[in-house]
């Protein structure tokens, strides 16, 4: 996955926003929060999301996986694909569908709501 297809995918996320920061990162957010961002990895591809504790505990020694940057060393559960030639497409878009979720359900009922993202 290149950065551009990144951005894409990202772009589709119902409610997603973005901006570039900490370093010339592309950064994606939902209601405020951050679900996924490409940088971070000394000017290469690198994809970083946010992961329940149990797929941090598996996946962080995964192969082209490993704790992100900045985020796990402050106790977060995040990952990052810091070699995404060893990770499938697919495997990189169900981790930020995942991600987006995770970040998504952590917003009040009324963000979801306002963000189109309640059903019923």
């Amino acid at each position: 996955m290149t950065r551009d297809e990144f951005n894409q995918y990202c772009r589709s996320k119902a409610g997603s926003t973005h901006v570039v920061q900490w370093g010339n990162s592309d950064v994606w957010k939902i209601g405020g929060k951050v679900y996924a961002l490409c940088g971070w990895n000394d000017g290469n591809e690198a994809f970083t999301f946010k992961v329940s504790e149990m797929i941090f505990e598996v996946m962080q020694v995964a192969p082209g996986f490993r704790p992100a940057p900045y985020l796990a060393s402050r106790g977060m559960s995040w990952l990052q694909i810091h070699e995404p030639d060893k990770v499938s497409d697919a495997d990189i878009c169900q981790h930020i569908d995942a991600s987006f979720d995770l970040v998504a359900a952590g917003l009040t009922k009324k963000a979801r709501a306002a963000l189109g993202l309640e059903t019923g």
